[in-house]
């Protein structure tokens, strides 16, 4: 039978969040019904409250999650009930065109639960990335659902689900970052730090941290920034090739999404590096810049989808390395909170004040 539960929803655009009751059916084929134990406020859930991506409502928010199964439909071969999973929103359906061609990271046809929860009254939600993981217990598509070491605490694996891989997999996959490289990451929020971690993890011996916020430049040191460049000093870009020997560094990775964010990455970068965009641009950003420059300075121009990462392959070992201590996911974690409380979970957000705040359930 249908469940319900409490969740978060936001109903219209820059209207509060609301909490209230969500129908949550029985999974059907293919689906898993989790009771989810922790979820991070990331900065997608706001841009769904403020209708930067659409205006499907009402939204369910929350994705950032993890949890247990509780429950699975006919064919789910992936989990079981009581699984310890983290929730993903790229779901590869293993048969498009990039799944064919040994590129699942690049699925070009993911997919969530073909169901819908609702309120109480059968209106239709549209769940955040399609998980929508601000509630007790939620639908998704059983592809949606990594298995992981249950030792990891939620409010930590969770992260994993979405900022914290985007900014690892930034470094790691799409900007394939190793051992002796030098990395500067532009925008040291959730996703930037996370590049910076991961790009110290493989072995990159110059970090670079730029920003406008002091404060954020301090939180980059703690996750291996070995510079931090203060972006209202000066020049950003000479200030980098300062600390490099006048020649740049071998992957610039723009946390942002700004055009001008973009050119710094691309003219702080030495001849033949690699420009990774992992910030989500606003739709209505246009970029100009000399076609001459593209061809003279060579190397690589990559946007980074979710890390581009393979939830099944990235998600555990990422786990296996906190648990190893030799990532610092804790650190992320500003603070811990209930569903009651995400509206000022947003302002904090929207002034700089945490790097996650964590809904715990």
């Amino acid at each position: 039978m249908p469940q319900t539960v409490q969740g978060v929803i936001s109903r219209a655009k820059d209207a509060p969040v609301e909490l209230t009751t969500i129908v949550v059916p029985d999974p059907g084929p293919g689906e898993a019904v989790v009771q989810i134990q922790a979820c991070g406020v990331c900065h997608t859930d706001l841009h769904y409250k403020t209708g930067g991506i659409g205006d499907d409502y009402p939204y369910l928010l929350g994705h950032e999650a993890a949890g247990v199964v509780e429950s699975v439909g006919d064919g789910v071969t992936e989990v079981q009930p009581g699984d310890y999973v983290i929730l993903n929103w790229r779901a590869v359906c293993g048969e498009c065109r990039a799944c064919r061609r040994g590129r699942p990271w690049y699925c070009f046809n993911t997919h969530n639960a073909r169901q819908k929860m609702t309120l109480e009254d059968g209106t239709e939600l549209s769940p955040a990335l399609g998980i929508g993981a601000f509630v007790e217990k939620t639908l998704v598509a059983a592809g949606q659902c990594t298995k992981v070491d249950s030792a990891a605490p939620a409010t930590v694996a969770g992260l994993l689900g979405c900022g914290v891989m985007a900014g690892i997999g930034a470094a790691i996959n799409t900007g394939a970052v190793t051992r002796n490289d030098s990395v500067a990451v532009i925008g040291c929020g959730g996703v930037g730090d996370a590049a910076i971690a991961g790009a110290r993890l493989v072995g990159a011996h110059t970090v670079i941290a730029i920003d406008t916020d002091q404060r954020k430049l301090d939180w980059a040191r703690e996750f291996g920034a070995t510079h931090t460049v203060l972006a209202s000093d000066g020049d950003v870009v000479e200030q980098v090739q300062a600390l490099t020997g006048g020649f740049g560094v071998d992957v610039a990775i723009d946390a942002v999404g700004l055009p001008q964010t973009w050119k710094q990455a691309f003219y702080l970068r030495d001849l033949a590096g690699t420009v990774v965009l992992v910030g989500v641009p606003n739709p209505a950003a246009q970029l100009e810049i000399p076609l001459i420059d593209v061809f003279g300075r060579g190397g690589s121009l990559k946007s980074s989808w979710y890390g581009d990462c393979l939830p099944t392959r990235d998600f555990p070992v990422l786990i296996d390395l906190y648990l190893q201590g030799r990532l610092p996911l804790d650190r992320f974690v500003t603070e811990q909170i209930g569903l009651t409380d995400i509206e000022a979970a947003f302002e904090k957000m929207h002034h700089g004040d945490v790097l996650r705040s964590v809904v715990v359930l």
